[in-house]
């Protein structure tokens, strides 16, 4: 008996391709412009993330040391040992941060540090894309007290 063995290489007609193609298109022409049209809020949402992680690593400082780091010792306070003003006594090897190096902002800035601060034992704020104080919009400043 010999077995009769059906080969069945049906692909996609070209009709079907069409379709896919076409609902393709105009997903990427709907969904595409949100996208890819929201860079600044994305940099503006990743300084909220920058900031609370320094608030973080101030606040380990501040239970190791008992003080955040002064103004001028700055957030380098967080990855180098001070040298100036309060040295710490407990400062932790490796620094308080975990790339070893103080971000900066998503516009190339450095973050400015106060403290004591103004709205409370520290600020920190990001100046937005004008690197101007105020601001609204794409320029909007991110500032620590502001964050939830």
């Amino acid at each position: 008996m010999r077995q009769k063995i059906k080969n069945d290489n049906r692909g996609f007609t070209l009709i079907e391709l069409m379709v896919v193609i076409i609902i393709l298109g105009i997903l990427a022409m709907y969904i595409g412009p949100k996208i890819m049209g929201r860079p600044e809020e994305a940099k503006q949402v990743k300084a909220k993330v920058d900031i609370a992680a320094l608030e973080t690593a101030l606040k380990l400082y501040k239970l190791d040391n008992g003080v955040y780091p002064s103004t001028e010792q700055g957030l380098q306070a967080l990855v180098e040992q001070p040298e100036t003003g309060d040295i710490p006594r407990k400062w932790r090897d490796g620094g308080y941060l975990e790339k070893g190096k103080v971000p900066k902002d998503p516009w190339g800035n450095e973050f400015v540090y106060l403290s004591p601060g103004v709205h409370g034992d520290f600020d920190i704020i990001s100046y937005g894309s004008d690197w101007a104080p105020g601001g609204e919009a794409q320029n909007k400043d991110v500032n620590n007290w502001e964050i939830e």
